[in-house]
């Protein structure tokens, strides 16, 4: 049966970090993940990182009677998928108080629920060196001796010439070569030019101030999830958030149909 006014439905704001967009829409987390990463036709499909934010910490920030009037049912019932709200400088506007849930879908629509949670410093992992993937604001890959917390810091605090003002990135597991970067096992690691990151890891342990070395300029779009190490870390300065990733076994349990699509 055809409506004739548009219906009124839940409504959810989401952080888009690939690409970086703040995004309405009536679609819960899990089909919007789904609709972001292949579409209504099943015609294109893409991985997407989110966040969902909280509507109420945020309206100051939104034009309300443009998403008032812009999300809403559509004539025949069904929800409006989306409805873009900002693409410039987004991350940086957003309190990290406002940030939700983190999802991660996969090219063809499976969505990982992560959830969020403050973080413990002195549970840090010290190692040798680490591996960065920046996601937002900036996206280079980036080998360090920091830890995440430390990284963090460092990038967004006003200490570098260059400064961020806040900073989503991701760990990425390094095997062997976090101890033994020149002959330590890299049978593991599906990443490209293996030399090249070995180089930047010896690097950082031979020349004592050197803190970062850049590994790839430009983050290709495409997160390969299984590399992931201890999880996602989004903040600035002493301001730390965290999302925790599971490990395969633990991924195989709670989503065996994510699991089995990376």
């Amino acid at each position: 049966m055809v409506t004739l006014f548009p219906l009124i439905m839940n409504r959810y704001i989401y952080l888009s970090i690939t690409p970086e967009a703040l995004i309405g829409s009536m679609l819960p987390p899990i089909e919007f993940g789904a609709y972001m990463a292949t579409g209504t036709k099943k015609c294109n499909k893409g991985q997407v990182i989110f966040f969902e934010v909280d509507l109420e910490q945020i309206k100051f920030l939104i034009n309300m009677d443009y998403l008032n009037s812009r999300c809403i049912s559509k004539p025949d019932g069904k929800p409006k998928s989306s409805v873009y709200l900002s693409v410039y400088r987004v991350l940086e506007s957003i309190p990290l108080t406002a940030l939700k849930d983190l999802y991660l879908t996969t090219d063809h629509g499976l969505v990982l629920n992560l959830k969020k949670a403050p973080y413990d410093r002195n549970k840090e992992v010290k190692k040798n060196v680490h591996l960065y993937q920046e996601l937002c604001p900036v996206n280079p890959q980036v080998a360090s001796s920091l830890s995440p917390s430390e990284f963090l810091k460092t990038l967004t605090d006003g200490t570098l010439q260059i400064c961020l003002p806040k900073l989503f990135f991701v760990d990425l597991k390094l095997g062997e070569l976090a101890n033994n970067p020149l002959s330590g096992s890299a049978e593991h690691l599906p990443y490209g030019a293996v030399p090249h990151l070995r180089d930047c890891l010896e690097i950082l342990k031979t020349e004592d101030k050197k803190q970062m070395k850049t590994v790839q300029r430009f983050f290709t779009g495409s997160l390969l999830y299984r590399t992931i190490e201890t999880g996602f870390y989004v903040g600035a300065k002493d301001e730390i958030v965290f999302y925790q990733y599971p490990t395969m076994a633990e991924l195989e349990e709670m989503n065996y149909n994510f699991f089995r699509a990376i």
